[in-house]
C-alpha cells in the first residue's frame, strides 16, 4: 500500500514526459513533411510508437492535433518572447510579433495545421474551439492594452476604439496566412508591418 502512491506519481510524471515528446518531434515532423504528409501512422513512429499507442496518449486525432498548436505556442513564446497584456508598451511587442510572422513562413506545414483546425474549430464540440477562442481572446488583450496606451499618450486616433483595432490585427494575421498558402510570395511580416506603421508609426527601430 505505501509503495502504490509513488509508483501511480511514477507512472503519471512518465506518461508526462512521453506526452511531451509526441508533442515536440510531431512540431518537427509536420514542420518538415508539412500538414497533409504528416500522418498519425509517421507521428507514431518517429516516437516509437503504434498509431493506436500513440493515441493512447489523447483522446483522439482532432485532440492530438490541437495539442501539437498548443505546443507551438509554447516553444514559440519561449523563442521569441511572450506578447504579455499586462507589459508596458514597448518596441519589443512588434519586433516579436513580426519574428513570430516570419518565422511561421519557414514552417507551412504548421500554418497549414492552424488554418485547418481553425476552420474546423467553429464547431464548439470540437477538441480545438476552446484552443481558439481562449488564443484569440489572449493576442487581441495584448493588442488593446497596447494601443490603449497610444491613444492615451495622443499617438494614435481615438476614433476606433482599441478593441476594435486588436481585431483588425487578427483578422489581417488570419487571413494573410490564407493568402500565402495560396501565393507563396506573399509577404506577411512585411504586410503586417505596413499595419503597425500605419498605426504605429516609430514603434520599433526594425525595418
Amino acid at each position: 500500500m505505501t509503495d502504490e502512491a509513488p509508483r501511480r506519481r511514477g507512472a503519471y510524471a512518465k506518461g508526462v514526459a512521453k506526452r511531451d515528446e509526441i508533442l515536440t518531434r510531431a512540431l518537427e515532423v509536420i514542420a518538415r513533411e508539412g500538414y497533409r504528409g504528416a500522418s498519425v501512422k509517421e507521428l507514431a513512429e518517429a516516437v516509437g510508437l503504434s498509431q493506436a499507442g500513440l493515441l493512447h496518449y489523447f483522446d483522439s486525432k482532432e485532440e492530438l492535433f490541437t495539442e501539437i498548436l498548443r505546443k507551438r505556442d509554447e516553444v514559440d513564446s519561449a523563442a521569441f518572447g511572450p506578447l504579455d497584456a499586462e507589459a508596458d508598451e514597448t518596441p519589443d511587442m512588434r519586433v516579436a510579433y513580426l519574428s513570430l510572422i516570419r518565422h511561421n513562413a519557414d514552417v507551412p506545414g504548421l500554418v497549414q495545421l492552424f488554418s485547418r483546425l481553425a476552420v474546423d474549430a467553429v464547431d464548439p464540440q470540437h477538441p480545438a474551439h476552446d484552443f481558439f477562442v481562449e488564443r484569440g481572446t489572449l493576442l487581441r488583450s495584448t493588442f488593446t492594452a497596447a494601443l490603449a496606451q497610444r491613444q492615451a499618450a495622443g499617438t494614435l486616433t481615438t476614433s476606433v476604439p482599441p478593441e476594435t483595432l486588436a481585431r483588425i490585427f487578427q483578422a489581417v494575421a488570419d487571413g494573410l496566412q490564407i493568402q500565402w498558402m495560396l501565393e507563396p510570395d506573399v509577404d506577411m511580416a512585411g504586410t503586417i508591418d505596413a499595419l503597425f506603421e500605419v498605426l504605429w508609426p516609430g514603434g520599433s527601430d526594425e525595418r
